[in-house]
């Protein structure tokens, strides 16, 4: 969770990235460690015993530490690769953000639906984020950015899943708008969204929207 890989204020802890050298808080960069097998493994929740190798959460970073074997230089040893971590990766942010959705829904955290979503806004706790699918249209999503920004919710938006992707996630086919009520589920899947944007950049713009956004800025 997202207190795991926080300091004790709660603020996330800054890492090096091994291929740019520059440090960026860790929502900023995935962590990976040298398997049993000499493996290079990804670890999203930074739990993984071994020497943590940080990557900025980017496409084009990622794949130039596979192509300059940034890796074993890191760790100093002969690692194995896949060439296509870079997708890889990306698949494990999808299916932990859609893991942490559907354990939302169970746990009576999710709310779906335009309306629901307006109705969870006007609770005496709001949600702590709004979920838009990528795919969705411009005209939902601007209403509810208005709806939360009228009753003083700051919750950032995340939308860089599908709706088809949202409504695995969450059991119910053409998923559009939803919320989460805060806790650590949430937290978690806003950190994973910002790490996603890096593999789903989408243009800003009156078409488009950045995968994780605040509606006040």
């Amino acid at each position: 969770m997202l207190a795991a890989i926080s300091d004790n204020d709660g603020a996330l802890r800054e890492r090096r990235c091994i291929v740019t050298g520059a440090t960026a808080p860790e929502d900023r960069l995935v962590r990976f460690v040298v398997g049993p097998d000499a493996d290079i493994v990804p670890d999203l929740d930074a739990k993984l015993p071994g020497r943590g190798l940080w990557v900025a959460a980017e496409r084009a970073t990622l794949a130039k530490a596979v192509a300059k074997q940034a890796f074993a230089k890191a760790a100093k040893a002969t690692v194995k690769v896949a060439e296509d971590l870079p997708d890889h990766v990306e698949r494990l942010l999808v299916a932990r953000m859609q893991s942490d959705l559907g354990l939302a829904r169970r746990a009576g955290l999710a709310f779906l639906g335009f309306d629901n979503v307006l109705r969870a806004m006007d609770a005496k706790v709001p949600p702590r984020l709004l979920i838009e699918a990528s795919d969705g249209a411009a005209d939902g999503r601007r209403k509810l950015a208005n709806a939360a920004f009228a009753r003083g919710i700051e919750a950032p938006t995340i939308d860089g899943l599908t709706s088809d992707e949202l409504g695995l996630a969450l059991g119910r086919e053409n998923v559009i708008h939803a919320a989460v009520k805060p806790g650590a589920l949430a937290d978690r899947l806003l950190l994973n969204a910002t790490r996603l944007q890096g593999f789903r950049p989408r243009p800003a713009g009156p078409s488009g929207s950045n995968p994780v956004r605040n509606e006040r800025e």
